[in-house]
């Protein structure tokens, strides 16, 4: 539950908030009951007065950027789901070859920044629907690239209050993990290094990289984009496949038949169904294959 002074301080620092919010409206899964409040936060004085005060009730906070990689569960999220706008989504320029994103950025907007201004290194990225601060939550990668590779710095707000950096090997990137998956830290801003190139050779690229996504994965269908981690030894759609599981559905959650790495929503899919699903494939796989799956989507809610 959100306390009255908690609701008051939200409506006095003018943030965007919407009480009892389904969070199948703010997922990619299209899926997820409601949460007791959605917040888009604009600057740093207001998400520090609100992450105080929900310390100070002791209510739950969880911090939600493009809802690209997360199954929020059918019973939804206790407390209030924090997305950063505003200040949260500028973009400049640190130095010559350095950009700073707010954490709120999206990929897709440091993507085209960066090609603009003639900056090479972050094409992997085009097409990865998430923002700039989950990528470095979770160390986002495609086609050879991962965030680690252009990531210099960033900045964090923790849990009482103080601003720090995390800097280079700090983050402890490896796959699909940083540092930040064990620390209850807001990221705030990141500083990414690239390189000059022309700007038709970045394009290119992104065109490139963009293509491939069309080809092979189901843009068309609301997903959290590849389910399982890569195992060591072959890729998970392929393994999936070889185990007879493309197409397989529970309810309106189905194994991608375009891609066995994703699971798609066919519309009125619950996250139960989806949670069964990857269960499913995750036994199949084991019991004939013996490789055991680990999945890559993160488990939200109550």
């Amino acid at each position: 539950m959100i306390s009255e002074k908690l609701k008051d301080l939200i409506i006095n620092e003018d943030c965007n908030a919407y009480f009892n919010e389904p969070m199948s409206l703010h997922t990619s899964f299209r899926i997820g009951g409601k949460t007791d409040c959605f917040c888009e936060i604009n600057t740093m004085q207001s998400l520090k007065k609100i992450i105080a005060q929900c310390r100070e009730d002791g209510t739950e906070y969880f911090i939600i950027g493009l809802g690209s990689n997360l199954l929020v569960s059918d019973e939804g999220i206790e407390g209030i789901v924090i997305k950063l706008g505003g200040e949260f989504e500028e973009i400049s320029f640190e130095d010559d070859d350095t950009i700073r994103c707010g954490a709120g950025v999206s990929l897709a907007k440091m993507c085209l920044f960066a090609k603009n201004k003639g900056l090479g290194g972050a094409e992997f990225a085009w097409g990865i629907p998430g923002s700039v601060g989950g990528a470095v939550f979770m160390n986002a990668g495609a086609y050879g690239g991962e965030m680690k590779d252009i990531v210099v710095s960033s900045h964090y707000l923790d849990e009482d209050g103080n601003i720090g950096e995390m800097v280079g090997a700090a983050h402890e990137f490896s796959y699909r993990h940083s540092i930040y998956c064990d620390r209850k830290f807001t990221i705030i801003d990141v500083s990414v290094k690239l390189s000059p190139k022309s700007k038709n050779e970045i394009f290119y690229l992104m065109q490139d990289t963009m293509d491939k996504r069309k080809k092979k994965q189901p843009l068309n269908r609301p997903s959290a984009g590849s389910v399982f981690k890569r195992p060591e030894n072959g890729f998970a759609a392929a393994i999936i496949e070889e185990c007879g599981l493309k197409g397989v559905s529970v309810g309106d959650a189905q194994v991608s038949e375009k891609h066995s790495g994703f699971i798609v929503n066919n519309g009125k899919a619950k996250a139960e169904d989806v949670k069964a699903l990857i269960r499913k494939v995750q036994e199949t796989v084991k019991e004939k294959t013996g490789i055991e799956l680990e999945c890559e989507v993160r488990f939200v809610g109550r």
